[in-house]
């Protein structure tokens, strides 16, 4: 019979794909993957088509403000604890590894209780409220970079590994041919794949739109709006779609510029595939952890940035400074390789092994 281990994680994307690369990494002929989630939250869907088993408890929101839900969510967690209980005591996994989110907490808790190894991976530079707490159990934290230590202190700062961010593996089975069939692309204009979110980014698609005459008659845009913030507009170079799915790995190879949010799965994404980024980090509504992520990315130099209340001439500025400049182009794309050679996945993999062979 073999091992089992079981993942966690849920909510958004984000908590979710990183996790399919490391068990893509995993020889299933010795280990059974199962996943423990909320059914409420995206994961559900995207494990399912996996055919991975799929178990599901109560999820809370952990909240660092005042809100009668969090009376409402603290019920719903302690459901969730003793629900993860059962469901490890009946499973009895091998390891425990949290992706991320606040389905996490609950089963990561009731792991240390029955002594079941743990792992917790945070893809953002600063980690999220659920990876803080888990830390205070995990035996091992796996951060993406050597930034993030400073955010871990006593005893939690010796479980500290960097290991990167995993990156779905058939991002890097693209075909160009493929990509330029998909878009109906004749043009050797230079590709720019602006990326509104799977729900929608409002400020990246209006600075697009209100400069798509002048964008479209140097470049070709390939434009996902996000679900919510779908127009269907005629225009020379221009593709629009609500979302992206299995042909995104095929558009990354036709792609010379991406703009963006800076969403850790996303940023890693795109420096995995080589390519150069303008991100525009989401500010208001969060705890920062975007404005974070895109900084390490300016530094490492295969990003830039762009803050605050963006003037359309600015957006189209700072495209033409990278596009128009082969030398920048060159230096944001070799960044972007060597900021994101390291197999993220395959360590992660070989970590889990060597403590549960």
């Amino acid at each position: 019979m073999n091992k089992k281990i079981l993942f966690t994680g849920g909510g958004t994307g984000g908590h979710v794909y990183p996790a399919l690369a490391v068990i893509d990494k995993l020889d299933r002929s010795d280990w059974d993957i199962l996943w423990l989630g909320s059914n409420k939250g995206m994961e559900k869907k995207i494990i399912d088509q996996r055919k991975i088993p799929f178990y599901s408890i109560p999820c809370g929101k952990l909240r660092r403000y005042f809100s009668f839900l969090n009376f409402i969510d603290i019920f719903k967690i302690i459901g969730g604890f003793f629900g993860s209980l059962f469901i490890l005591l009946k499973l009895k996994p091998a390891l425990v590894f949290s992706k991320g989110g606040f389905v996490t907490v609950p089963p990561v808790a009731a792991a240390s209780l029955l002594g079941i190894p743990v792992f917790t991976h945070d893809s953002d530079i600063g980690p999220g409220l659920a990876t803080k707490i888990n830390a205070l159990w995990a035996d091992r934290i796996l951060v993406s970079s050597e930034e993030s230590r400073k955010f871990f202190s006593g005893t939690k700062k010796d479980k500290v590994y960097v290991t990167g961010n995993p990156v779905r593996a058939e991002l890097f089975r693209g075909d160009a041919r493929k990509g330029r069939e998909f878009l109906g692309i004749s043009t050797d204009l230079p590709i720019i794949l602006v990326m509104g979110g799977s729900l929608g980014a409002e400020q990246i698609n209006n600075l697009l739109r209100s400069n798509l005459d002048i964008l479209t008659e140097k470049y070709f845009i390939i434009h996902q709006t996000g679900k919510k913030n779908y127009q269907e507009i005629h225009q020379n170079n221009y593709y629009s779609a609500p979302y992206f799915n299995e042909e995104l790995s095929h558009i990354f190879k036709i792609t010379t510029l991406v703009i963006s949010r800076s969403g850790a799965g996303a940023v890693w994404e795109f420096a995995a595939a080589g390519l150069p980024s303008i991100l525009i980090p989401l500010e208001s509504g969060s705890r920062g952890e975007q404005v974070k992520n895109a900084e390490v990315f300016q530094e490492q130099g295969c990003s830039s940035v762009l803050r605050g209340d963006i003037r359309p001439e600015t957006f189209v500025e700072e495209i033409e400074k990278i596009l128009d400049n082969e030398d920048n182009l060159k230096k944001m794309t070799d960044a972007a390789h060597e900021w994101s050679s390291k197999d993220s996945a395959s360590l992660i993999s070989d970590m889990i092994q060597e403590v549960i062979r």
